[in-house]
């Protein structure tokens, strides 16, 4: 493994994002985020939150200001986020440790919080890109259910899920469609990580991979090694799981907010009916 440790501990007093898990999804976050947890973080993860519960409108701004050019952004581009903004998205909300939903902004997260500390999990693109490709990306870009999805989740149920993570891949990806990050996905890969290592530097910075175990991590965020076996959760199986479970939610949360409205509607026409 390649890697660079640090033996000092981080300071609980620090203010906002303490850890940066710069992994694209797909990469074992939510194996990282249980292990921060064991080790007494509060990192935010996904799929240990609600789909009602994260974020949603505000990555989608944050993806935005990101990346201007994406679809549907603002034709008065909205001004880049600075601390503040991400505090409020994730540090307000208690969360010391960012890992999938942030790891697109990483690279803007490593220059607002420059005295936090990143990990850096890279899985092999061979292995990584067909996985993150059926998982993530034909989920949520794939027409025309993406679109019913977003139409719903937004117009019934008031979040923008959708929205974001299309607005956050095609930004990403520095692409307009699903054919456009298909051919940038190689150089997106590679630009990303590339980026992250240049800017941060080897005393801040973890080259962790997968199946290393407890004593790197630990070292590096200075906290001792816990007496509990590393978590390892079946990425591609939590996330079909959280998946299905979601969109039962989805459509629960559909049937119980217009119920109300159907059953109005069928009391005017029985009453009519009666009239008649």
């Amino acid at each position: 493994m390649d890697s660079t440790n640090s033996s000092s501990s981080l300071s609980h007093n620090t203010h906002g994002i303490k850890i940066i898990n710069a992994a694209l999804f797909r990469m074992g976050t939510k194996s990282m985020a249980h292990a921060y947890q064991i080790l007494g973080f509060n990192p935010h993860h996904g799929l240990l939150e609600g789909t009602m519960d994260s974020p949603w409108t505000q990555l989608e701004q944050a993806a935005e200001a990101t990346w201007p050019f994406v679809p549907e952004a603002p034709a008065v581009p909205r001004p880049p986020f600075r601390r503040s903004d991400w505090d409020a998205i994730w540090a307000a909300r208690g969360y010391d440790v960012v890992t999938d939903l942030a790891s697109p902004f990483a690279v803007e997260l490593i220059k607002a919080y420059p005295e936090a500390k990143v990990v850096v999990v890279q899985r092999d693109f061979e292995k990584w890109w067909p996985s993150f490709k059926e998982e993530v990306l034909d989920g949520v870009l794939i027409q025309p259910m993406a679109t019913i999805y977003g139409w719903m989740g937004w117009n019934v149920m008031g979040i923008r899920a959708v929205h974001a993570m299309r607005k956050i891949h095609f930004g990403l990806f520095h692409a307009k469609t699903l054919q456009g990050i298909y051919a940038n996905a190689r150089r997106t890969y590679d630009d990303y990580f590339a980026e992250i290592r240049k800017l941060v530097p080897p005393e801040r910075r973890l080259e962790y991979k997968m199946g290393d175990g407890w004593q790197p991590l630990c070292e590096f965020l200075g906290v001792p090694v816990p007496d509990v076996p590393f978590p390892h959760a079946n990425e591609r199986e939590a996330h079909q799981q959280e998946a299905r479970r979601r969109l039962g939610e989805f459509y629960m949360s559909t049937v119980r907010m217009m119920m109300p409205w159907v059953v109005a509607v069928l009391a005017v026409g029985w009453v009519w009916y009666r009239r008649a």
